[in-house]
């Protein structure tokens, strides 16, 4: 294998990692706010006057 194979590999790796952390962050952050949500809507509803 020749150099440019050997970085067109590794940076083949690297991006792809890049991917997988970008699509984990956000899944992570959408359940975050699945649950900020929530919590905001039990604040409203017990804070809410009749």
């Amino acid at each position: 294998m020749t150099g440019s194979a050997i970085f067109s590999i590794i940076n083949l790796a690297i991006i792809l990692s890049l991917i997988g952390i970008g699509i984990y962050s956000f899944v992570l952050f959408v359940k975050l706010a699945k649950r900020g949500i929530k919590a905001l809507d039990i604040y409203i509803s017990k804070n809410k006057e009749d």
